[in-house]
């Protein structure tokens, strides 16, 4: 071929870049030597074995001899070729899920089947790497264990319905136990999501349940009518102490005035004492009448009904008067028959005026 004959055109006299690549390699044993393409494939590799390309997810740990050495960011990267230098890349961005069902005794002796939810990244690749020998697996124990051990401390009443402050218990805990295991992982969110006890004891704990649930709707409508009465009493209790305060108010202004009045009637009983005492009595009989209706009769034969009901509002009701009975006379004496001029009477007479 023309390339690798004498005199004819090499690959010193080829145009373009890779030519140039050529003439600039030194010439092993001629121009057909195979060492000089021997020498071409090792620069190759060595270019592209020290150049590395870390993505943004990722992380590059850098191993100088099999011990770490550094860690690379994301971009792109030189290092030594292999076998002085090799990297690792982890994923250091992405959220890892664990789920599981554990059964749990409670600190009340309830067993009770409780879902966990953890949701973990990588925060140190070294650590993940070198920390452990299998961090995922160091966190799964861990987590199951920490759940166990905050269930363990509570009631069945509260792991049923209060679990969120037993997950932020648990997620702490959690995270100081990777921490002392040396994972470099970060807990990023622990759930307790369900909770039911064994499908053996399941009618009995419903049964339970819809018991819990009776309670608490009584005791919401309980508070519910103590908000509606409680005002309402408060009020009527208000009202009357405000009623008592205007009566005590009345009672003594009233005793204070009677006894100003007591103490003038005194004075003027001083000066006029028979005209005072004539007034006081006429005062109180008319009092006493004006409160009480009255029929005052004259002689035998006429009647006068006087109306003293206090006032001219009401008027007068027909007064129903009773029947007058004239003294009986036995017999007529023999001069009363004598007498001319008078006509004897009837032995009784009735006389009713209404």
């Amino acid at each position: 071929m023309a390339w690798n004959r004498p005199g004819g055109n090499s690959g010193r006299s080829m145009g373009g870049g890779f030519g140039r690549l050529l003439d600039k390699l030194p010439d092993f044993g001629g121009g057909g030597s195979p060492l000089r393409w021997i020498g071409l494939a090792f620069a190759l590799w060595l270019a592209f074995n020290c150049f590395v390309l870390i993505a943004e997810q990722q992380r590059g740990v850098v191993l100088r001899f099999g011990m770490f050495d550094r860690v690379m960011q994301p971009g792109p990267s030189f290092k030594l070729p292999w076998p002085i230098e090799r990297v690792i890349k982890v994923n250091a961005t992405q959220i890892k899920n664990y789920e599981d069902r554990v059964p749990v005794l409670t600190s009340d002796e309830n067993i009770v089947e409780v879902a966990v939810n953890v949701q973990y990244r990588v925060a140190d690749p070294q650590l993940y790497l070198f920390g452990t020998r299998d961090g995922d697996e160091v966190l799964r124990q861990a987590a199951l264990s920490t759940v166990r051990e905050q269930v363990g401390r509570s009631t069945l009443d509260t792991v049923l319905g209060a679990r969120e402050q037993l997950a932020v218990g648990a997620r702490e805990r959690l995270q100081k136990s990777l921490e002392a295991y040396r994972t470099g992982l970060v807990v990023t969110e622990l759930n307790l999501p369900d909770a039911r006890p064994p499908q053996q004891v399941k009618p009995a704990f419903d049964d339970v349940n819809s018991a819990q649930q009776d309670k608490e709707r009584l005791i919401s409508e309980s508070r519910a009518y103590a908000a509606k009465v409680v005002p309402e009493a408060r009020g009527q209790a208000a009202r009357v102490r405000t009623v008592a305060e205007g009566y005590k108010t009345a009672e003594i202004a009233r005793a204070t005035g009677d006894a100003e009045r007591f103490s003038l009637l005194v004075a003027q009983y001083k000066d006029a004492p028979e005209v005072t005492r004539k007034r006081l009595w006429l005062e109180t009989v008319q009092d006493v009448l004006a409160r009480n209706r009255k029929i005052v009769g004259g002689d035998g034969r006429q009647l006068i009904y006087v109306p003293m009901d206090g006032g001219a509002k009401q008027a007068p009701a027909q007064a129903v008067l009773p029947e007058l009975l004239s003294p009986t006379v036995e017999a007529a004496a023999p001069e009363a028959q004598a007498r001319p001029g008078r006509s004897g009477r009837p032995a009784g007479r009735e006389e009713s005026v209404r």
